[in-house]
């Protein structure tokens, strides 16, 4: 018997194999034949046994040069790679049926047919009317008429070379006194002790005889500050200071601000004298200045109005191995500039340099190198810093404590089986890494060394052993990013030593920080004092803190990659370069010799990347691509290849794609009326489109303030010990499911502060950041002088907030600026699931108002970025309704049947009585032409359009998301119902007519005459505790108003059903019986 069953166990495990073998060979011939298919570029497959061979099928498929994946129940192999999710693929893809309430939808109509009504009465004169406080001059049309500036009238040529000459000379007379002055001889003196002096005269001969030169200069050597005073003493000396105009960039503002400082002061001056600098939001300029110190983005800001840089003698490029997106784009621009200019020259500058790539993408532009002066440092790596300290590592006394974001980052930092990226790449190295010279305690402390943490702990050890045991200077703690630094300064305030500000002035620097708070860190603390500062890599090469003595590098920074095939920006910590490495290491020896303690072992070290990926190879490039239109630079894809390193085409591509999306671009990639305003405001794409939008639609104050929120660093606050306080302080500004519109009542309630001087003590109640604050109000500043120069803003801020008041109209412009950043949000019992066209699943931060809610009353939420951790988290959202999508997403396009609606190429499915989607499109396709006229002629006064935006707001105000979600719905085209002459009413919504008859019985009568199936009905509950129905029959649901019961309620629903049916009445036996007669007719002709 036994072996009956082991003989036909055997024969049935060999089927199965042959039936494996058999699949195996049946998918070999069909990859073979898709590979030479030029027509076709997949398969998929539904079979359950693919899905059970998929390993063994996905193996074949990589040996033959094919792509493949899993999505749930279908597999695809495919000749082009596959992004992780396809909404094509997904069977609970959700689809929206739309209804709305007959009452709202008769409102709406008016509005809409008188507005109609008046345009058809108006047509001709219509659009003057509109434009009557519009000029020529306002139209902006033309390129011309967005950026180009007229020019001032000139003098002669010979009285101006006359003025020039006699102001050069002042130049020099005032160069040459400071110079022999007593404290100009001084200065002399220290600047002849840089090794950039020595090579002076080199210097400046090389760029008298070539347009481009680089120059590398190790940390110390002072090119930074020596180079452009070089250039500029030459031609003062020459006579030429009157006509010289050097620009200078660099990366950061506050490397701007303090080269420039210590320049002005070098040459004996004031800033703002010949010396001056520019960034965003401050600036210090005089008539006189001839050496400007700016940040990249300013320049490039400069060459959207003057695109040859008229005037402009000199530019020098500073840092530029940080290779930051503005930086590399910047290069491509000048070297397109050079051969027009001839006489312009250009100096590229960076501390470390791969001099050979920047050399060769010039023609083989000359190099020189000057080398730096620095004290020697002592390097110690993690291995050695156990040894010395006797401190022991352990799996627990590694993980980091962060507060805000504990739990998620605490449980990534535990061991697991999948190795994050940071880990993986340090792997091998680790592996192959011998330490048998050191103690065994230190190889035990080694063994369990966890890449993915930053160090809390041992840093907080190091900084109390520097500060008992190590001679007197700064330390310079270098940490990835402010939330690493704001929870080790909490973590340091607690402790006896280093929390005491009679033995330690704590400083934090970061990019985005006030320029005042960052200049703090320059000061010399008082005696007896160290100075600690912790910073991010914004300290490796733009900034020099001269008394810094002690270098704690964690070895990773915070750097965005982008992910082009799933289109997610992925915001992860990364192990940094040699080249960065060996500048946080040169910090501690500018002023005597110094100690670097890296945080990790020399072998990891060893492993690092030579240079650091530049910036446009991983970030995605909507902003790049927008400004090179706007600078008539041809063809994205073609300018983007003459990149020093060109980023994929997949990325270049999204980019441009959504830039059609948002109507930024033409199908034929050239910049929309929209897009000409984009490239005006120094912002975002998405932050523009909402900023015009709020100008346009007069709610300007709020849509100011989200706009800047956005721009600046999260001012809600979560300290380490006080989260929960913090989350029910900011619950108390989020009432309607919206973080954009929690920030618009905390920035208000903050203002309402200010005026009684209590803004500091408003912000410390609830958990709010006075610096974010103050970034808001300069933003909103800055934000509407650039809308005074669109012509959008007249100056006149209470006409343009008119309608603020209306937080339903503000929600849909956020709408209009956010999207396509669209996910849906689909109820289950408890809770509720989010999916985005490009993710799938995807889950909510949890600071968002929206992540501490059980339900939302709304089917969607528009987002303001998405980023990949380990899931796709999404940051900033806001609830909307089906109307507030229709009418401001993107482009609508009809389905295949009557009152089907696509968005998104079909991503977005909605499904309604074809009356409502024909109303929805009407509407939409108005309101576009407003938006485009309003754009055409800033000055356009929106009354006679105002029975349009009426119908707008009343579909934005009362859409009560009464639809609900399908999933696998086929579209067919329904039986059509005929469309009934109009009889009198003669029967009651609610009451009862003759003989027990009412609006329910009617329409039943009506329905299964007619051979239907009998209406069904669905009551709920509303708020103020009436009931509203929806009574469905055909695929159709049409509602009812609120009544004071459930029968009442069904009643209406009824009567509803029978005016739509029978065109606006309600009627009596006889019609009913004519009308089923019809109904039936039309059933069969279908």
């Amino acid at each position: 018997m036994m072996t009956g069953f082991l003989r036909m166990a055997l024969i049935g495990s060999s089927i199965c194999h042959c039936n494996r073998y058999a699949n195996i060979d049946e998918w070999k011939r069909n990859l073979a034949i898709l590979l030479r298919n030029d027509e076709k570029q997949e398969l998929v497959s539904r079979e359950k046994k693919d899905r059970r061979d998929f390993e063994q099928i996905a193996a074949l498929a990589s040996r033959m040069g094919l792509y493949s994946h899993l999505y749930s129940k279908v597999a695809v192999f495919s000749k082009v790679p596959l992004p992780n999710y396809r909404f094509d693929l997904d069977d609970k893809c959700p689809q929206r049926e739309v209804n709305l309430n007959f009452g709202l939808l008769k409102r709406v109509d008016a509005h809409l047919g008188e507005y109609l009504f008046q345009k058809s009465r108006t047509k001709e004169s219509f659009s003057d009317n509109c434009f009557s406080r519009s000029s020529s001059n306002s139209s902006i049309v033309t390129d011309e008429g967005l950026f180009e500036q007229p020019e001032p009238l000139a003098f002669s040529s010979a009285v101006m070379e006359k003025i020039l000459w006699r102001r050069g000379l002042q130049l020099r007379d005032q160069q040459q006194a400071w110079q022999e002055s007593l404290e100009g001889t001084r200065m002399l003196e220290f600047r002849q002790s840089l090794p950039a002096y020595k090579e002076k005269d080199a210097i400046l001969s090389v760029i008298l005889q070539n347009q481009v030169v680089i120059i590398s200069g190790e940390t110390g050597c002072g090119k930074t500050t020596q180079i452009p005073q070089f250039i500029l003493e030459s031609e003062i000396d020459s006579v030429r200071g009157a006509v010289c105009s050097i620009i200078c960039t660099q990366p950061r503002r506050i490397s701007a601000i303090s080269v420039s400082e210590r320049v002005a002061s070098e040459r004996g001056e004031k800033l703002g004298e010949s010396v001056g600098y520019k960034v965003r939001l401050e600036g210090m300029k005089g008539r006189d200045t001839r050496l400007l110190f700016c940040t990249t983005g300013i320049l490039l800001r400069r060459l959207l109005v003057d695109r040859n840089l008229k005037g402009v003698t000199h530019v020098i490029v500073d840092e530029i191995h940080e290779r930051g997106m503005n930086e590399d784009f910047l290069l491509i621009v000048l070297k397109d500039l050079l051969p027009r200019r001839p006489e312009l020259r250009l100096i590229l500058m960076s501390a470390t340099l791969d001099a050979e790539l920047f050399s060769s993408y010039f023609g083989g532009a000359p190099l020189i190198h000057i080398p730096g002066f620095t004290y020697p440092v002592q390097a110690h790596f993690l291995e050695n810093i156990l040894e010395m300290t006797d401190y022991r590592l352990t799996p627990y006394n590694q993980i980091d404590d962060y507060g805000q974001e504990r739990m998620w980052k605490m449980s990534k930092q535990a061991p697991r089986k999948r190795k994050s990226q940071i880990a993986s790449t340090v792997e091998d190295a680790l592996r192959a890494a011998d330490f048998k010279d050191f103690r065994p305690q230190t190889r035990e402390s080694l063994s369990c060394w966890n890449p993915d943490c930053i160090g809390f702990n041992l840093i907080e050890y190091l900084l109390s052993y520097i500060c008992e045991n190590e001679r007197p200077g700064a330390v310079l703690v270098f940490m990835t990013g402010w939330d690493d630094i704001s929870s080790m300064k909490d973590k340091l305030l607690a402790h006896p030593i280093l929390g005491d500000p009679s033995r330690v002035l704590l400083l934090t620097c970061h990019g985005s920080m006030a320029s005042s708070e960052q200049k703090l860190i320059f000061q010399e603390p008082e005696e007896e004092v160290r100075k600690i500062v912790l910073t991010t890599n914004i300290a490796e090469t733009s900034i020099t803190i001269n008394d810094v003595v002690f270098v704690l590098d964690c070895g990773k920074a915070k750097e965005t990659s982008y992910d082009a095939l799933n289109n997610t920006p992925c915001l992860l910590p990364s192990w940094i370069s040699k080249v960065s490495a060996q500048q946080r290491r040169g910090r501690a020896g500018r002023v005597q010799p110094g100690e670097c303690y890296h945080l990790y072992p020399r072998c990891v070290y060893d492993a690092f990347s030579e240079y650091q990926l530049p910036e446009i190879l991983r970030t995605p490039l909507q902003s790049l691509c927008l400004q090179i239109k706007s600078l008539k630079l041809g063809s994205i894809s073609e300018f983007l290849s003459r990149a020093l390193q060109s980023p994929e085409l997949l990325a270049v591509q999204n980019a441009i794609e959504y830039l059609k999306i948002i109507g930024a671009l033409d199908e034929n990639e050239n910049l929309t009326v929209l897009g000409h305003y984009l490239t005006m405001l120094p912002m975002e794409p998405k932050l523009g489109k909402m900023l015009i939008l709020g100008a346009i639609l007069n709610c300007l104050d709020p849509v100011l303030t989200i706009v800047a929120g956005l721009s600046v660093r999260d001012p809600f606050l979560t300290p380490l010990d006080k989260k929960d306080l913090a989350d029910a302080a900011k619950l108390q500004f989020s009432r309607d499911y919206s973080d954009h519109l929690a920030l618009v009542r905390a920035y208000e309630g903050w203002k309402e502060a200010e005026k009684d001087l209590a803004g500091y003590d408003y912000c410390w109640k609830n958990f709010l950041s006075a610096q974010s604050m103050k970034a808001i109000e300069s933003l909103q500043k800055e934000f509407l002088s650039l809308l005074k120069d669109t012509g959008l803003f007249d100056g006149n801020a209470t006409n343009y907030n008119a309608w603020s008041y209306d937080q339903q109209l503000i929600r849909a412009i956020i709408c209009y600026g956010l999207y396509p950043g669209i996910c849906s949000v689909v109820h289950n019992e408890k809770s509720f699931s989010l999916k985005t066209m490009e993710d799938g699943p995807v889950l909510l931060y949890s600071n968002s108002v929206n992540a501490r809610e059980s339900r939302i009353p709304y089917p969607w939420l528009v987002f303001n970025e998405k980023i990949k951790v380990n899931s796709v988290f999404l940051r900033d959202s806001t609830a909307v309704s089906d109307s507030v999508l229709l009418l401001f997403g993107g482009s609508i396009s009809r389905g295949d049947v009557d009152g089907h609606l696509k968005m998104l190429g079909g991503y977005l499915e909605f499904f309604m009585q074809p009356a409502i989607a024909e109303k929805y499109q009407t509407i939409r396709r108005e309101f576009d032409k407003l938006i485009q006229n309003k754009l055409l002629n800033p000055q356009m006064v929106l009354h006679f359009h105002h029975e349009l935006i009426s119908a707008v707001r009343l579909l934005v105000s009362e859409d009560q998301c009464d639809g609900r979600f399908v999933f696998g719905r086929q579209v067919h085209k329904p039986t059509k119902m005929p469309v009934m002459p109009q009889q009198p009413t003669l029967v009651s919504r609610t009451e009862s007519g003759p003989g027990g008859d009412n609006s329910k019985s009617q329409l039943q009568t009506l329905l299964t005459r007619a051979g239907y199936a009998a209406p069904t009905y669905k009551t709920k509950q509303l708020k103020n505790n009436q009931f509203r129905a929806t009574v469905e029959f055909n695929g159709m649901q049409i509602m009812g108003q609120p009544c004071n019961n459930k029968k009442s309620a069904e009643k209406d629903a009824a009567a509803e059903a029978l005016q739509w049916l029978m065109g606006g009445t309600q009627t009596g036996h006889e019609y009913i019986n004519h009308m089923s007669m019809l109904l039936k007719k039309s059933k069969r002709d279908h």
